[in-house]
């Protein structure tokens, strides 16, 4: 797909971003000089800047090149995928005020303000953080390592530059692996943001570009890319209709129909729930210095990410209209590749094949960039709650130095980071898309029952946030592993696994692929069962003072000089 002199002009870029913003984050660890630096960027960042870096770090290498994907194969259904993407920031929108005056750094503080047994509660959200900000962070690295083996044309058994595909893509691995950890450890949330703004107006910019080329080969008109897209397409009859992907009604079998349409369902309540529950998400919160630019980064975070997947539409039609569904598929079955495909087309078209390698290698670059932000934002999401929720409120009770904590959140980064990278080399060969699909799943049903009843229900305790967390992210991952997901999904036709284990081994007795529709509620259960079987008290006075100070921001991001009447009982 590119040349020789195009895959020198891809690794040039790669280089140059990864310089400039580790020039950045050099610049951020001669400012970050205690905890509200390194965990929240001195909170300093206005509305808009921190509304960038919301957009930048959700919208992740899945969205722009997944969903583009989706569209070019699926048509229609495709971009069903990115309206639930898009509306889980209305639900954002109504607890982004709350949740920034009730915490301080992380989670753990909302949840644990109200209740009496802090050191379970935060034992319980730094568990779930790491866990669904791993499965995250999986998926997005050993998607870079295929990203970059796509980019300079290296197939299995050929080599470039003396390197073969698998070693370039452990070699990728290992790279983005460190280059996130020196983010977090030396730059912390500062070196973060900054990265994450750059990152998104580098891919906003280019998803631009790629819009008005593709309108501009049809006249910028809609109605005839669309025609052409369909045309193009493996159902020129029913690529612009419902159901070809997601909910597809099978001929003469009712209960598959209806399982169908429950999973596209459960997927969608995954989607539109789990952003408000995403750890990394819920960290930025704390960035701004009050609810006002909280909520003003939320509105600019919705409008960046809304005009990006309006954006996807002309990506994903373009793709499929000029690029075509055979050559697609054929270099990558799951469309992973087609808006990479449909600018190496369009840069050939207006200037040759020269332009065609420069915007191939200029868009695989904002790609690169793409998953080294989004990286860091797990990354350091899951340092801070180890550093600050375990070690300063669990192990040292509450009275951590600032220093200590912030050099076991360094620590943490590392050991993090070095976790990801053996896991996303051992799991490189894997499909492992459906990870992020469950770390959304995962913060719906664990991380978001939590946080509405801490802020809304005077009764709850905190037996029952810490059933609720446990509850619904054991819940998920337990239906995951029964699901067809990991094993019993069979192609039909060439009889090949599409499940995460090969063919023959089928143990999935769970027939959604997505486990929100039921671990969601199952996590609501678990929270409210937990409250009402407990033998623990609810304390009116600690909710009349949360409701206080989430609506008003009063104390809010300061440490307290005593700990709470109602948080004394350990």
């Amino acid at each position: 797909m590119i040349a020789a002199d195009g895959r020198m002009l891809t690794v040039g870029l790669f280089i140059a971003f990864i310089l400039i913003t580790l020039g950045i984050t050099f610049w951020a660890r001669s400012t970050t000089r205690g905890a509200d630096d390194f965990y929240a960027g001195g909170r300093a960042f206005s509305g808009m800047q921190n509304g960038i870096a919301l957009a930048g770090d959700y919208m992740s290498a899945a969205s722009f090149l997944g969903i583009a994907g989706l569209i070019a194969l699926s048509g229609y259904d495709g971009f069903l995928y990115s309206i639930g993407f898009l509306v889980a920031w209305l639900l954002s929108l109504l607890l982004v005020e709350l949740m920034r005056n009730a915490g301080r750094f992380t989670m753990a503080d909302v949840l644990s303000y109200r209740v009496k047994r802090q050191p379970r509660v935060r034992t319980a959200a730094a568990i779930s953080t790491v866990v669904v900000s791993v499965f995250y962070l999986l998926a997005q690295m050993v998607g870079a390592g295929a990203l970059v083996s796509l980019l300079l044309g290296i197939r299995r058994g050929e080599e470039f530059a003396g390197v073969s595909a698998d070693a370039a893509q452990v070699l990728t691995i290992v790279v983005v692996g460190a280059v996130m950890v020196f983010y977090v450890m030396f730059g912390g949330m500062k070196a973060t943001t900054w990265v994450q703004i750059i990152k998104a107006v580098l891919l906003v910019a280019s998803t631009v570009v790629l819009t008005v080329l593709v309108l501009s080969r049809f006249g910028f008109n809609p109605s005839a890319m669309l025609g052409s897209a369909a045309d193009a397409s493996a159902r020129p009859e029913g690529f612009l209709q419902p159901g070809g992907r997601y909910g597809q009604d099978i001929e003469g079998d009712v209960f598959r129909s209806v399982l169908n349409k429950l999973d596209f369902l459960s997927l969608a309540l995954a989607l539109v729930l789990g952003t408000a529950g995403l750890p990394h998400i819920v960290g930025r919160f704390f960035t701004v210095p009050d609810a006002r630019a909280a909520r003003r980064s939320v509105n600019w975070a919705i409008g960046l990410v809304g005009g990006f997947y309006l954006m996807t539409l002309a990506l994903g039609f373009g793709a499929a209209a000029i690029v075509g569904h055979e050559a697609i598929t054929e270099q990558d079955p799951a469309g992973n590749t087609a808006a990479l495909q449909l600018a190496h087309a369009l840069g050939t078209h207006f200037g040759g094949q020269i332009g065609g390698d420069i915007l191939l290698a200029f868009i695989g670059a904002v790609a690169f960039a793409t998953i080294l932000a989004v990286v860091s934002g797990l990354v350091l999401a899951s340092s801070t709650s180890l550093a600050h929720d375990f070690f300063g409120h669990v192990l040292m009770f509450g009275r951590p130095r600032e220093s200590q904590e912030v050099a076991v959140a360094r620590v943490s980064a590392f050991v993090i980071g070095a976790l990801a990278i053996l896991l996303a080399i051992i799991a490189r060969n894997l499909n492992v898309a459906f990870l992020v699909a469950l770390a959304f799943a995962m913060a719906a049903s664990a991380n978001l029952p939590a946080i509405v009843l801490s802020l809304f229900w005077r009764r709850f305790t905190s037996a029952g946030a810490v059933a609720g967390i446990y509850g619904g992210l054991g819940g998920s991952l337990v239906l995951v592993a029964f699901s067809p997901v990991v094993s019993g999904k069979v192609d039909p036709l060439t009889g090949q696994s599409l499940s995460l284990l090969p063919a023959g081994l089928d143990f999935a007795v769970f027939p959604l692929e997505n486990p929100g529709l039921v671990s969601i509620p199952f996590g609501f259960l678990c929270a409210i069962v937990g409250t009402l079987f407990s033998s623990e008290r609810p304390e009116p006075s600690a909710y009349d003072e949360l409701s206080v100070r989430s609506l008003t921001g009063v104390g809010s991001h300061r440490p307290p000089s005593r700990a709470p009447r109602h948080q004394r009982t350990p």
